[in-house]
């Protein structure tokens, strides 16, 4: 087994970042799509809140639940070969204390095979991460633009508070994070931010001074409906492609095409 095929754990993960490794992330949310990411290559898995949005097509994160995150966590943890797989704790799923955080967060490690977990939160939620690594949990904080808290910051905008977001990172270091994912943050004080831990980080809209990237699958393949954000990169046009074979499919089926002899038993 060479180093492309050997699982990926946290101290792997973390490890990458004082080798000089680029850490490459995309969410996922279902069997099919885990397995074939995985089998790509790709080091981290994240089972994303984004699936309200994405995949239920909800207008924020907030309406997912903890069911629904395990539901499908469940499934991309049984695809994975190789890869690091975190999960997103649920909007009000961790806000409570401490014990809920615990119970919520034990529940994804019990009834999935995913290694971890993402919280959003900075020095706010220091105490919530410390208690989730003394348990046994390994925890990816998240900066900078969180979803979670798109009410009350305003909307999905590039957050720019250098002193709080700085200690925030130092926070949530202390705390026992492993990772650390920054949102929509400008490139120049995500590289500070990164040159001042010495855990990895995770960039979405945060340039490439990261230790990592991490992107929606959707926004990757070219499946996003709307509008595609400024910090994503379309690789493939799978929306295309899906929207012509249907077409052609249900103009076979109408003509009588298909099914033809070699589609059929006799």
């Amino acid at each position: 087994m060479d180093a492309h095929e050997t699982p990926m754990t946290v101290t792997r993960f973390t490890a990458m970042k004082s080798a000089g490794q680029k850490i490459t992330m995309l969410t996922a949310y279902d069997y099919t799509m885990a397995r074939l990411l995985d089998e790509a290559g790709v080091d981290g898995l994240l089972v994303g809140d984004s699936l309200a949005m994405v995949v239920q097509g909800h207008p924020s994160t907030l309406p997912a639940t903890m069911e629904q995150m395990l539901y499908h966590a469940e499934m991309v943890g049984r695809a994975v070969r190789r890869a690091l797989v975190v999960v997103d704790m649920p909007f009000m799923s961790y806000q409570l204390g401490v014990r809920d955080a615990l119970a919520n967060a034990g529940r994804i490690l019990k009834q999935t095979r995913c290694q971890a977990v993402k919280l959003e939160g900075g020095a706010d939620q220091a105490e919530i991460v410390a208690a989730l690594v003394r348990a046994g949990i390994p925890v990816m904080a998240h900066l900078g633009l969180r979803p979670q808290s798109v009410h009350q910051s305003g909307g999905y905008t590039v957050q720019r508070n250098r002193q709080q977001l700085l200690q925030d990172s130092q926070a949530v270091q202390q705390a026992g994070a492993f990772s650390i994912l920054l949102e929509c943050i400008p490139a120049d004080l995500a590289a500070e931010i990164t040159a001042s831990v010495q855990v990895p980080t995770i960039g979405i809209g945060a340039g490439s001074g990261c230790d990592g990237q991490i992107q929606v699958i959707h926004d990757v393949v070219g499946l996003t409906l709307g509008r595609l954000p400024r910090h994503a990169k379309t690789y493939a046009d799978l929306k295309t492609a899906i929207q012509q074979a249907v077409a052609q499919y249900c103009q076979e089926v109408r003509q009588g095409l298909f099914p033809s002899a070699e589609h059929s038993f006799r």
